[in-house]
């Protein structure tokens, strides 16, 4: 598979992820039709540009944690605070705030 393709899966799947919810870089790679690419989806991330649209932030490790060195990090959870995303403990609940649910595709 082309580099390309994949980096537009991914960001054709991270745009679709409400505001709100989370996804694991598994997950979204899942979404993408890359199964077992988490690596390739963090390394896409990190490739986008500053000023993007794409809702980068609602992608955290699969411990429900964030994954970002500071100061992307402190962003990060400024931006999931913002939309009601309230980690415990600087943990995510994935139960409840990951997405998708089951049968919401």
């Amino acid at each position: 598979m082309k580099g390309h393709d994949a980096t537009s899966r991914i960001c054709l799947a991270l745009a679709r992820v409400p505001t709100g919810r989370v996804v694991t870089y598994g997950g979204l790679a899942e979404l993408a039709g890359l199964p077992r690419a988490a690596r390739l989806v963090g390394q896409t991330l990190r490739k986008l540009p500053r000023d993007t649209r794409l809702p980068w932030h609602r992608v955290i490790n699969a411990q429900g944690k964030v994954s970002l060195p500071e100061p992307a990090a402190k962003r990060q959870l400024a931006r999931l605070l913002d939309e009601g995303v309230t980690p415990v403990k600087g943990k995510i609940d994935l139960r409840h705030y990951g997405w998708p649910k089951p049968g919401q595709l």
